[in-house]
């Protein structure tokens, strides 16, 4: 269910279509409260979620291929290759350039599923929040991994049995063949018709990707690969502010506006809390 200043908001909202309208129906069927100080808050959220939506296709028909970290690649116009296959950015150059250059020449890229995930959310927040806001706030960029500037503030919920689209998800791989590790997971961007994207695979169901990582565990394997119980998210208030547009607080599922868990104040009664922080990405127990 969708709050907004406390109030139950309506079925609809104008003008927002598409991608966006899945999202928004999705949540406002939950049986988790999501509360927005303001109907601009909200927008901007169902704006970010369908930019990372899109940012995940538009990678997949870039041409950038997957390869384990050893052979990772990337044009050292813009960044240069560190010795265990990060991409670090280069001095003088623009982050916006940088991140969008890997969509317009991706053939001359490869990388593993985290750091394309990152990547992707890189590339959603440019087109959410602009050139120049994205320039001020990400001037020293290295993809790596899960490695991401500490203004990319990643929320992760976890025992919720939900996820929405432009969430990320992680399938593992609990008995992966120790000479093939990797195929020890995938992470994934949830999409809007039911299925996944995964760097290098596509978009496609969650049962295919099972069957995929299954095949290479180790021999008698007894555990099928799974679904983690966890969605991550970027922090949209703080994006907001980024953006340069009023911090609007109280996104977080089953937090009220102002809560600790969005950076101010106390929880309300009930709300999840904090089960770690890890840099800039923190953990919510649900």
């Amino acid at each position: 269910m969708i709050y907004i200043q406390g109030a139950e908001a309506p079925p609809f909202i104008p003008g927002v279509t598409g991608v966006e309208l899945d999202i928004y129906a999705r949540k406002r069927s939950s049986r988790t409260p999501f509360h927005y100080a303001s109907m601009e808050a909200l927008r901007f959220e169902l704006q970010a979620r369908s930019a990372i939506i899109a940012s995940a296709r538009a990678l997949g028909v870039s041409g950038a291929a997957f390869e384990v970290f050893e052979l990772s690649r990337c044009n050292e116009r813009y960044w240069s290759l560190t010795y265990n296959g990060g991409f670090e950015l280069r001095p003088g150059v623009s982050p916006s350039a940088a991140v969008e250059d890997i969509y317009a020449n991706g053939p001359l890229y490869a990388f593993e599923c985290a750091t394309a995930i990152i990547i992707i959310l890189y590339k959603a927040v440019l087109d959410t929040i602009g050139r120049e806001a994205f320039d001020r706030s990400f001037g020293r960029l290295y993809l790596y991994s899960w490695n991401h500037d500490a203004d990319l503030r990643l929320i992760t919920v976890k025992g919720q049995g939900e996820a929405f689209p432009g969430d990320v998800q992680y399938f593992k791989n609990p008995q992966v063949d120790p000479r093939q590790m990797q195929y020890q997971g995938e992470n994934v961007i949830v999409m809007p018709e039911g299925g996944y994207f995964g760097h290098g695979i596509g978009v496609t169901s969650g049962s295919s990707i099972i069957t995929r990582l299954n095949r290479h565990r180790v021999l008698f394997a007894t555990q099928s690969a799974y679904l983690l119980n966890e969605a991550t998210y970027p922090d949209f208030d703080y994006l907001q502010v980024l953006a340069g547009l009023p911090a609007e607080q109280g996104q977080h599922p089953g937090l009220a506006a102002g809560s600790a868990e969005a950076g101010w104040g106390a929880p309300p009664a009930g709300a999840y809390p904090v089960r770690a922080r890890i840099g800039p990405r923190r953990f919510l127990l649900g």
